[in-house]
């Protein structure tokens, strides 16, 4: 009896102390929107200060609704996409669910994409042991997964773009397997058994080792077709995202030929790419600024000035973080009805 009630216990701590993390992350989020308005607002200034008041607001105004609407539904049509991949991560782990409750849970992760690195999406791995009881050491894999496949992705697109521009192969390259160098590192075990070695005498690393040999154990169900799959999903979905920026440029009056999209998706996902290296946050302030400098350099002829670019920048980045945020917080509100079921038994 007392065995069962310390269970009960160790169970209630646990789940306080990933509230507790989740309570961070959602500050970290927070803040992370504060700062993406601010540069927003710094943006705005310069354009201001390069354009003139007067000028600005008028490219502001000039917006085509249409085409920016159309940029909202490509771009969500994107995500949609990648949903069949993350199906697979949770029949590979043994993880049943219904297939509208995991759709929810699939979207609310991006409530959590402008957390650093963007492992703020293992809150999806709350909502699956409120649901069925998985250990989230079994359902975290998928995570990783999900988020290694969509930076293989970013690289992958960016690098077969760059031949159409002649510009930046090798760095796009470069920067690309230093990306996969951590999820290398999650991957194989050995360098984990070494790290755990010379620092096991740190008790308060204790529960990151535990965690770690489940994360192991339970990874080793990821085969390398579960990832070959996935790029089915995720290069289009990139691309995709790519035609988003493609409209919103439209939306400006920038009258672009069907030619200049293989232009504008090495635009999107080489600023995206770089600024994931960064490590900074929703990628703020690099993409940003990569942006509106590739507007300026690759389409001087079409009348992109700086304005017209810092304004293509701050709508598509509504679009492409504001929005996925917008999107990804309701289905995390609404996935919530599960925290207060009891917990799932194991399986």
């Amino acid at each position: 009896m007392a065995s069962n009630k310390e269970g009960k216990n160790l169970d209630i701590r646990k789940n306080s102390d990933y509230v507790l993390r989740l309570r961070k992350a959602r500050r970290i989020v927070g803040l992370v929107m504060g700062v993406s308005l601010s540069i927003f607002i710094i943006i705005a200034a310069l354009a201001v200060l390069n354009e003139g008041v007067i000028n600005f607001l008028h490219i502001i105004y000039s917006i085509n609704l249409y085409y920016y609407g159309a940029a909202f539904v490509v771009l969500f049509a994107g995500y949609l996409l990648r949903f069949p991949k993350w199906e697979r991560y949770l029949k590979s782990l043994k993880i049943k669910i219904r297939r509208w409750d995991n759709f929810i849970i699939y979207l609310s992760m991006y409530s959590m994409d402008i957390t650093p690195g963007r492992w703020g999406r293992g809150v999806v791995s709350y909502t699956i042991n409120r649901l069925t009881g998985s250990r989230f050491a079994v359902t975290f894999p998928a995570v990783v997964a999900d988020i290694f496949t969509d930076f293989v992705g970013f690289g992958a697109v960016a690098i077969f773009f760059a031949f159409f521009v002649h510009r930046y192969f090798v760095l796009s390259v470069v920067i690309t397997g230093i990306l996969l160098l951590p999820f290398l590192f999650l991957y194989y075990k050995r360098p984990f058994d070494y790290m755990r070695k010379k620092l096991s005498r740190f008790r308060f690393l204790r529960s990151f080792w535990n965690v770690g040999e489940l994360y192991f154990k339970e990874n080793n169900k990821l085969g390398k077709f579960d990832y070959l799959y996935s790029m089915i999903f995720t290069i289009p979905s990139v691309i995709l995202n790519g035609i988003a920026l493609f409209f919103v440029i439209l939306a400006f009056g920038i009258h672009l030929q069907i030619g200049e999209l293989p232009v504008v998706i090495f635009i999107f996902s080489s600023s995206l790419l770089f600024g994931i290296i960064t490590g900074a946050p929703a990628t703020l302030g690099v993409t940003d600024a990569l942006l509106i400098g590739y507007l300026v350099f690759f389409f001087p002829n079409l009348g992109i000035t700086f304005g017209v670019a810092a304004a293509i920048t701050i709508f598509f980045r509504i679009v492409s973080v504001w929005f996925v945020q917008g999107f990804g917080s309701a289905a995390l509100f609404y996935s919530m009805r599960h925290w207060k079921l009891p917990k799932a038994q194991s399986s």
